[in-house]
């Protein structure tokens, strides 16, 4: 999924989607120097006002690496850092318009003054007119976040019922016409996959309760 993708289930749907974020380089298979590793996408996302552990305000910029939300510190020798901050949690609330707004609380380093800080994941029309493509490069969930792994690992169960589905459309045509009836059909189809597991599951079971 693309950025446009993840806009739309974000903003519209009021979905949030578990995707990796395109790499800059992708890596080879067994990489001999630095330039054949894999190369994760990086860019400033926004600045904000915080204060420190001292109480004094300063700008903070926060960038996206691989889709997580951190920041960039200089070593001694003047290497840029990314450190990753954790989140904290995830909300999402609805306008009026019926469109969603989808934020991730971060948590500072004590050397910020160990506060939460706020960032919305969806675009809109500041980031449209600096160029900028929110949902490209940040991630509500991204592969370091400690919820990924069991999140992203259904994604083969989920491949593997679409893929049935296409195998059901004769000449690869769409049971109905209309997303509304189509919704309908996914429904409907993916109550009859999780009824038929269950009734198996209970039927192996039954003899071993015997």
């Amino acid at each position: 999924l693309r950025g446009i993708h993840h806009q739309t289930l974000l903003r519209k749907l009021g979905l949030l989607p578990v995707n990796k974020v395109t790499l800059k380089k992708k890596g080879v298979n067994k990489p001999r120097r630095a330039e054949g590793r894999r190369v994760e996408k990086s860019t400033h996302v926004e600045d904000k006002w915080v204060k420190n552990g001292e109480g004094i305000e300063k700008v903070l910029s926060l960038f996206a690496r691989g889709g997580a939300i951190g920041i960039v510190e200089l070593s001694d020798t003047g290497e840029p850092s990314f450190t990753e901050l954790s989140r904290v949690r995830t909300h999402r609330t609805q306008d009026k318009s019926g469109l969603f707004r989808w934020y991730n609380d971060y948590l500072l380093p004590e050397s910020l003054g160990g506060r939460v800080v706020t960032v919305r994941l969806h675009g809109n029309d500041e980031d449209a007119a600096r160029g900028f493509n929110r949902t490209e490069n940040v991630r509500v969930i991204p592969p370091s976040d400690p919820d990924f792994k069991a999140l992203y690992a259904r994604r083969n169960d989920a491949e593997s019922i679409n893929r049935a589905i296409d195998d059901s459309m004769w000449l690869s045509r769409a049971h109905s016409v209309g997303h509304a009836r189509q919704h309908l059909n996914l429904i409907g189809y993916a109550l009859m996959v999780n009824s038929l597991a269950l009734l198996e599951q209970r039927q192996r079971a039954a003899p071993l309760a015997a």
